[in-house]
């Protein structure tokens, strides 16, 4: 278990939001940044600022992906016609560890991402372990046959905690879903309002 997926709720502590919307998040008992100085009242931020925490809440809503990764992201986004915070939306939930997220097999973006690493996802047919693979409209996505007997596969699916979007059409016998189309930033069911027009000034700077 790395440091990022151990301290996860840290994130949503520091952000002041309950990132996942889940019940489980301490920050609904505890709405302030961790530490001895959490508790102070929060300062006015500044624009900079504003960006920069617009900017974390994306990478922390999506496993707390490293820096780099998101910038390589972002420039992607940029480069791509049209709207660069609706490109680097559909980027982010075009990755294979969000698409298993959204299909409701696993609880967090975090256990996706391991679910995907460990071998359990197979993309039209072929198994794909890379969390960061670039699910393509009319790609059929599945969780291995062995692996839907998972405990944590089974629990999700018998207990669901969240609808599947309608960009994608899940089986939930199968197990199976196809990637419809690339969603624009009103369609995707963040729990907060996320502003990634906010994260296109950051790195514009």
């Amino acid at each position: 278990m790395t440091k990022r997926i151990d301290c996860k709720y840290k994130i949503s502590r520091r952000l002041g939001v309950s990132l996942w919307g889940n019940s489980k998040d301490p920050f609904n008992k505890r709405g302030y940044a961790p530490g001895q100085h959490g508790v102070a009242k929060r300062k006015k931020t500044s624009d900079y600022g504003t960006q920069l925490r617009e900017k974390q809440k994306l990478r922390g809503y999506y496993g707390n992906i490293t820096e780099r990764q998101f910038r390589n992201i972002y420039h992607e986004a940029a480069r791509r016609k049209g709207d660069t915070g609706e490109n680097l939306i559909g980027l982010l939930e075009s990755r294979l560890d969000t698409v298993i997220y959204r299909m409701a097999v696993v609880p967090t973006p975090f256990a996706a991402r391991q679910f995907v690493s460990h071998g359990h996802v197979r993309v039209n047919g072929r198994k794909v372990n890379i969390a960061s693979y670039q699910v393509k409209e009319g790609d059929v996505i599945e969780v291995k046959e062995k692996s839907k007997q998972l405990a944590i596969v089974l629990e999700m699916i018998q207990n669901p905690e969240r609808s599947v979007p309608d960009y994608i059409e899940f089986d939930t016998t199968e197990l199976k879903a196809k990637y419809i189309r690339i969603p624009k930033l009103a369609e995707v069911p963040f729990p907060v309002v996320m502003q990634p027009n906010f994260v296109i000034e950051y790195y514009s700077r």
